[in-house]
């Protein structure tokens, strides 16, 4: 007698899918406090104990932040990007820093070779809104407008991948910026690793590329160590 194997996927793990998916999706943004567990049951037809088993996975995966006696919040869109934040907590700046000069200056090198025109205009609106932002006085809005112009950098990369970690690592990066802002003495609208970055891109310069994120980076460690 020959038993049938079934391939269907556990019923756990299809609701820690289903979850996922609403969080990536923006169905439940980022910081807001997720539907209570009724609810829940009800809209997805499962037990509490198959609903809390899947929010256990995203908790420890960094997505879904749970806080006894007020609900369940979504810390983080995907578990790379939760992964990035429980790093953060545990690095220095320096540490941090050298994670950066390695992303950016390979996403500088492979964006003078891959960017398109759109890319290059992209990149400057984004700085054209970093400015804006700065000389406003909105410190959220700059470090949200400085952190998309190298995710966008990183997407004229051509390599997804790349661009994904970047994605991840927005949280993270984002908060440094305004750590580093209210400390004072800070050069908002530096040149190096921006502006000058955006013309090497422009010219296929790759080494021009590089040499402008090592001069801004470099700068930045100066500054810390200050």
């Amino acid at each position: 007698m020959t038993l049938s194997t079934s391939h269907r996927q556990p019923l756990a793990d299809e609701i820690t899918a289903k979850l996922r998916e609403m969080i990536h999706s923006g169905e439940w943004p980022l910081h807001q406090r997720i539907p209570a567990e009724p609810e829940l049951m009800a809209g997805l037809g499962v037990s509490r104990g198959t609903l809390r088993e899947a929010i256990k996975a995203l908790a420890h995966g960094g997505m879904l932040e749970v806080r006894r006696g007020d609900g369940t919040y979504v810390r983080a869109t995907s578990e790379m990007s939760g992964a990035a934040r429980r790093m953060y907590q545990d690095h220095t700046e320096e540490h941090i820093l050298e994670v950066r000069l390695g992303l950016d200056t390979t996403a500088a090198r492979l964006a003078a070779r891959n960017a398109t025109a759109d890319d290059v205009t992209s990149l400057r609106a984004a700085l054209a809104a970093r400015d804006v932002a700065w000389n406003a006085e909105d410190y959220e809005g700059w470090a949200r407008a400085d952190w998309e112009f190298h995710e966008r950098v990183a997407q004229a990369s051509a390599n997804p991948l790349l661009h994904e970690l970047y994605v991840s690592f927005g949280g993270v990066f984002h908060q440094e910026l305004l750590k580093q802002q209210r400390r004072g003495r800070l050069d908002g609208l530096t040149y190096e690793g921006h502006g000058e970055l955006v013309e090497a891109i422009e010219a296929r310069d790759a080494d021009a590329a590089v040499a402008s994120v090592n001069r801004n980076l470099n700068s930045c460690a100066e500054w810390l160590r200050a």
